[in-house]
C-alpha cells in the first residue's frame, strides 16, 4: 500500500469509528435522561463522520457511497441547524 492509500485508509477507518460512537453517545445520553434523547454530540459526530467517509468515498470514486454520504450529510447538518435555532429561541425566551 502506498503512502497515499494508508492515509486514505486511516481517513476511513477514523471516520467510519467516529460515525460509529454517535449510537454509543446517544444511548449514554438517554440512560442519563431516563428518556430517549439525542444529544448535540450526535449529529456533530455524524458529521463529522460522514464528511471523512464522504471524501474516502470521493477518493475511491464510489458513487453509490459518494450519494449515501452526501444525503446524509445534508439530513445531519439540517438537525445542527435546527436544534442551534432551538438553542438561540430558548435563551432569548428565558431573557425575557
Amino acid at each position: 500500500m502506498t503512502g497515499n492509500g494508508a492515509l486514505w485508509l486511516v481517513v476511513g477507518m477514523g471516520s467510519q469509528l467516529v460515525f460509529s460512537s454517535r449510537f454509543l453517545m446517544q444511548w449514554i445520553y438517554s440512560e442519563w435522561r431516563r428518556e430517549s434523547s439525542i444529544p448535540m454530540s450526535f449529529w456533530y459526530a455524524s458529521a463529522a463522520g460522514s464528511i471523512g467517509l464522504l471524501a474516502y468515498a470521493i477518493e475511491r470514486r464510489d458513487p453509490v457511497f459518494i450519494v449515501g454520504q452526501a444525503t446524509g450529510l445534508c439530513v445531519y447538518c439540517r438537525n445542527i441547524q435546527l436544534r442551534r435555532r432551538e438553542a438561540r429561541a430558548d435563551i432569548a425566551e428565558a431573557s425575557r
